[in-house]
This record gives structure tokens, C-alpha cells and sequence, in this order.
């Protein structure tokens, strides 16, 4: 084994998640790469200085541009705001650096072909952060439709629902201005990407997004990105789907969740209760039919590195270890892990196209 110097930009929620997975990812996986935590940038260097103390860091700055062209730091994980994600990719591709990118890849599709040809062209290593399709159950639940196990599928319905904007008086924050803060910007990714993930291509599609707290208090001229949206749509290999987003769905608090039906059997999830994944099989006994419990362990995908009981259950920051992992394999073999920046920016491409058919009412075809 060998160690690699790992710079973070960013030391906020994911920023930490990262820093706490990079930390840990040698232990848990025995990885041929052993993390050196080098560098953390923030946006002040007090703020940067406080990070690198918590988390571990040897050095620490508020010049992310100093991080990258640092010949100790050797891969790059961008946590910082989406519109930031751009320029610290292209930089780090030009010093010829591996880099792992928080989701949405972009803040825009602009901005995503330009990373996608910035990875391409420097044939590095490159990475999108989409976490929760990664926990076990629905690794698992990918396994099984894959391998036909409920038969040709037939409908998809994903939804990516939490209430954390759902009190109107709440004051406005960042997440309320910029087209990528709002909830297509920002929790659509996610469930798209598992629509990918799990069901294929989305060939067309017909999208309703709305605003449902135009005005909160500091929000002067109004609330200006979307609270909730939806879409119909048609997938390459003719299923249909529905996928819908809601930053204001009261109750919800990580309402991650899909269900798949096939020809022959169907499969349900909820990330709230993530350790769970619910199987219908059609050729079961007339007596016996209906759903079952599968409750995660041993047996499903990156469970046992964790904890050798079933039903003990893994969590949301093991999501990002099983990420790290990928990432340094990635390294290790010179060869990008699913899902690249490529596949980052299929998801930007789709809801691009969501918020064109929005805005024309007419389907949109991919």
C-alpha cells in the first residue's frame, strides 16, 4: 500500500463527510491507496485553520488555488458550491489531478460539458458524489433488476421529498437564489441519477416546476428558484416513470425513495429507513404473495466491511466511505468508477430539458 495526498475544498457538511470518510476508507476497506488528509481550503483562514484542527488536515488554506497546484496534495475532492465546481476542476485536470466532485457536477450544462471535456482531454481520473444510490439495499435492488429477477420493467416511480423550507417564515438563505440552489438544482439530482442508475436512459419527458414561497423574510425582489417540481417521462427501453422534488413536503426529512415494477415482481425503498429494501415476487404461492422485508447484512453489496450483522444496518457517512473507496480505486487502476463526469452531466442534461418543458408546457425528447 502506498499513501495519496488528498486535498478537500470546502470544510462545510460535506467538506467534514469527506474528510471523515478519507480518514477512514484505509480501515474499513483495507484500500491499496491510504488517504493522507494534506490540505483543506475554506473561505477564510480562520474558518480553513479550524477545519484542518477538527478534521485531522496537516496544512491548511483559503486559496483553493493554492491546493491544487500543491505537489503534496495528489487527488482533489471539490465540496464547495456548485458554482465553484468549474473552475477547481478544470485547474485541477490541467495540474493533471484526480478529482471527486460533489453532486451536481455543475451548476449548469454549460458548465458540465466544460468539466467533461476537461476530464477527457487530461485522461484523469474523475468522479460525481451521488451517495445514496450506494448504500446496500440499493445496490442490491440494482442487482436484481439487472439480473431480471422481477422481469422487464415496466414503471418507475422516484421521488426526492424533504420539508426543510416548508415554514414560509423561515428567512431566506443561499438555497432560495440561484437556479442550482433550488430544489431541481439541488435534491433533483439525486433521484434522477438513481432513475439512471436503475432503469436506464430517459428518452423524453414532461416536467411541471414551481415556486411555493414566493417571499421570505430577507428575500428582497421574492424568492427566485423553484420549491417543487416534477416529471413524466419515458425511458429508453420503454418503461414509464415519474420522478417528483419537494424541498417543502412537511414530514419528509430524507424522503429518498422509489419503487419499481416489473413483469414479474416489484421492489420498494425509502431512504429514511435505508437498512430496508421491500421485494414482490409474482411467482410466489397464491397464499404467499405479497411484499417482503429484506432487512440489509452480510450478504448485500459493501455491507460486511462494516458490521457482521444483519439488520445492525450501515448510515448515511458510510455512504461516503463506500464513495472514497471507489475513488481510490479509481486511482489505483487508472480508470474512472461509474458514475463519472460524464454521468454527472446526463443528470444536468435532464434537468435542463425538465426546466425547458416547464417553461413551453410540450414534452421534451432527450
Amino acid at each position: 500500500m502506498r499513501e495519496i495526498g488528498i486535498g478537500i475544498v470546502g470544510g462545510g457538511y460535506m467538506g467534514k463527510a469527506h474528510s471523515v470518510a478519507m480518514a477512514a476508507v484505509g480501515a474499513v476497506f483495507n484500500t491499496a491507496l491510504r488517504p493522507r488528509l494534506e490540505m483543506i481550503c475554506a473561505t477564510s483562514d480562520a474558518s480553513a485553520e479550524r477545519y484542518r484542527a477538527a478534521f485531522g488536515f496537516a496544512r491548511a488554506t483559503a486559496d483553493w488555488r493554492a491546493l491544487v497546484a500543491d505537489p503534496r496534495v495528489e487527488a482533489i475532492v471539490i465540496a464547495s458550491p456548485q458554482e465553484t465546481h468549474r473552475a477547481i476542476a478544470e485547474a485541477a485536470f490541467s495540474a493533471n489531478k484526480p478529482v471527486f466532485c460533489e453532486k451536481p457536477l455543475g451548476a449548469n450544462l454549460d458548465d458540465s460539458r466544460a468539466m467533461v471535456a476537461a476530464a477527457q482531454a487530461s485522461g484523469c481520473v474523475n468522479m460525481v458524489g451521488f451517495n445514496y444510490i450506494r448504500t446496500p439495499a440499493s445496490q442490491y435492488a440494482r442487482a436484481l433488476v439487472q439480473r431480471g429477477e422481477i422481469g422487464d420493467v415496466i414503471w418507475f416511480r422516484g421521488e426526492h421529498s424533504e420539508d426543510f423550507d416548508a415554514d414560509a417564515t423561515k428567512p431566506a438563505t443561499w438555497r432560495n437564489f440561484g437556479a442550482a440552489n433550488g430544489t431541481m438544482g439541488d435534491l433533483a439530482p439525486h433521484m434522477i441519477n438513481a432513475a439512471l442508475a436503475l432503469i436506464g436512459p430517459i428518452a423524453r419527458l414532461s416536467a411541471d416546476i414551481a415556486t411555493v414561497h414566493s417571499t421570505r423574510p430577507g428575500s428582497e425582489g421574492g424568492v427566485l428558484n423553484d420549491d417543487i417540481g416534477q416529471f413524466m417521462c419515458r425511458f429508453a427501453n420503454g418503461a414509464m416513470g415519474h420522478l417528483s422534488f419537494s424541498r417543502v413536503a412537511l414530514g419528509r426529512k430524507m424522503g429518498y425513495a422509489y419503487e419499481i415494477t416489473g413483469t414479474n415482481g416489484a421492489i420498494r425503498f425509502d431512504q429514511e429507513d435505508q437498512n430496508a429494501l421491500w421485494l414482490y415476487r409474482a411467482d410466489d404461492a397464491p397464499g404467499q404473495r405479497g411484499f417482503r422485508k429484506i432487512l440489509t447484512g452480510p450478504d448485500h453489496p459493501d455491507y460486511l466491511e462494516f458490521c457482521q450483522g444483519a439488520g445492525h444496518g450501515t448510515g448515511y457517512q458510510d455512504q461516503i466511505i463506500i464513495e472514497a473507496r471507489d475513488f481510490l480505486r479509481a486511482i489505483e487502476t487508472n480508470q474512472s468508477i461509474w458514475p463519472s463526469f460524464a454521468d454527472g452531466m446526463e443528470v444536468n442534461r435532464i434537468i435542463e430539458a425538465a426546466h425547458a418543458s416547464a417553461r413551453s408546457g410540450k414534452w421534451i425528447d432527450l
